[in-house]
C-alpha cells in the first residue's frame, strides 16, 4: 500500500468519525433533558441522609445546578426543571421496590416528576428566579387539585338536583367576565384570596386589554375556555391556565359560602397604578368602598398596624359588576 493510499485511508475513517460524532451532538440536542432540584434547605438536608448524595451545602449545589443547566443549554439541549420532593422519592422507591441511596433511583424518579409533578422550561433565568418559579407552579397545581377535588366532592344540590360545583364554576366564569368588561384597557393584576377549611386558596390572573377593544358579551353556563376566548385575541390577552384557576378558586368561594375576595391593580402608561376591592358575598362579588381598599392594602394584616401608603398609587372603590344576586342553587 501507497503512502498516498494510507493518507486517503486515514483521511476517509477521520471524516467517518467527525460526521458521526456530528450525528451525535445532533440527536443529543433532540433528545430532551430532565434536572431534578431541591429548592429548599429542608428539602435538601433530608437528602442528605443518604450517603450517595454527595452534596453538603444546599447554596454550593445550587450553584453546581445552575452551572448544569447552562452547560446543558450551551449544547442546544432542551431542558426541563422539576421540583424534587424528598417525602414522595422516598414513597416512590418504597412502591417500586428501588433501593433510595442510589442515583439511579434519583434520576427514575426525576424522570417520572413532570408526568404528575411541578416542572418548569430552562430558558437561561438565573437560578434564584427559577426556584421561585418552580416552587409557585408547585403552589399552583397543589391549589388547582385541591379545588378541583372539592367542587366534583360538592354533589347536588337537593332542591333542584343541579351539580352545585358546576353552578359555582358557571357562576365564577361570569363574574371574571364582568370584571374584565369593566376594567376597560390596560395592564390588569387580578388576585383572588379564599378560604376553605384549613387552606387559603390563592389564584392570580393577569390580563392585557387594547384600547378600544370590545368585551365578550358573558353567557350563562360557559364555561372558561370558551368565554376566555371570546376575550382573547384583540379583545385582551391572558393565560387559559391562569384563567381557570381564578375561576375555580373563587368557585370553591361560591359554593362554600366562604369569605373571601378579589383585588384589582390596573397600569396605564402616564397614570398611577389603580388598585380595586371587592369581597364575596351571597354568590357575588360586592364593591369595597376607597376607604376600605385603604385600609385593607394599608395595615398588617399580622399586627394591625398601619402601613404606608404605596406611593404613585391610588386607592379606587371597587366598580359595581350590575351581577344579578342569584347564585348557585344549593
Amino acid at each position: 500500500m501507497t503512502h498516498t493510499d494510507r493518507k486517503h485511508i486515514d483521511r476517509t475513517h477521520t471524516d467517518r468519525t467527525r460526521t458521526r460524532a456530528a450525528r451525535r451532538r445532533a440527536l443529543r440536542r433532540e433528545v430532551p433533558s430532565i434536572v431534578g432540584l431541591l429548592a429548599d434547605e429542608r428539602d435538601f438536608t433530608a437528602m442528605r441522609s443518604y450517603p450517595s448524595f454527595t452534596f453538603d451545602d444546599h447554596a454550593a449545589y445550587l450553584r453546581q445546578l445552575d452551572g448544569l443547566l447552562r452547560a446543558l443549554a450551551a449544547q442546544g439541549v432542551h431542558t426541563t426543571v422539576a421540583l424534587f420532593d424528598p417525602e414522595e422519592f422516598a414513597e416512590y422507591c418504597e412502591e417500586t421496590g428501588l433501593d433510595p441511596d442510589t442515583p439511579d433511583s434519583r434520576s427514575r424518579f426525576t424522570a417520572a416528576i413532570p408526568a404528575s409533578g411541578a416542572a418548569v422550561a430552562y430558558t437561561g433565568q438565573p437560578i434564584d428566579t427559577l426556584v421561585p418559579q418552580l416552587v409557585n407552579t408547585a403552589i399552583r397545581k397543589a391549589t388547582w387539585e385541591y379545588v378541583t377535588t372539592l367542587l366534583a366532592d360538592l354533589g347536588t344540590c337537593a332542591q333542584c338536583g343541579e351539580d352545585i360545583g358546576t353552578a359555582a364554576f358557571d357562576r365564577a366564569s361570569h363574574i371574571l367576565l364582568r370584571l374584565l368588561e369593566e376594567a376597560g384597557p390596560g395592564t390588569h393584576h387580578l388576585v383572588c384570596s379564599v378560604p376553605a377549611g384549613d387552606e387559603q386558596l390563592l389564584a392570580v390572573l393577569h390580563v392585557e386589554r387594547a384600547e378600544g377593544a370590545e368585551g365578550a358579551s358573558p353567557s350563562g353556563g360557559a364555561t372558561v375556555p370558551e368565554d376566555i376566548a371570546s376575550l382573547d385575541g384583540e379583545a385582551a390577552r391572558l393565560d387559559a391556565s391562569e384563567a381557570a384557576e381564578f375561576v375555580s378558586v373563587l368557585a370553591a368561594g361560591i359554593a362554600l359560602e366562604s369569605a373571601g375576595g378579589v383585588v384589582l391593580r390596573t397600569t396605564e402608561p402616564g397614570t398611577p397604578d389603580r388598585l380595586r376591592g371587592w369581597r364575596l358575598a351571597a354568590g357575588s362579588l360586592v364593591p369595597l368602598t376607597e376607604g376600605e381598599v385603604f385600609s385593607a392594602y394599608c395595615t398588617d394584616a399580622d399586627t394591625g398596624e398601619p402601613l404606608s401608603p404605596e406611593p404613585g398609587v391610588e386607592y379606587c372603590a371597587g366598580f359595581d359588576l350590575h351581577l344579578d344576586e342569584s347564585g348557585p342553587h344549593h
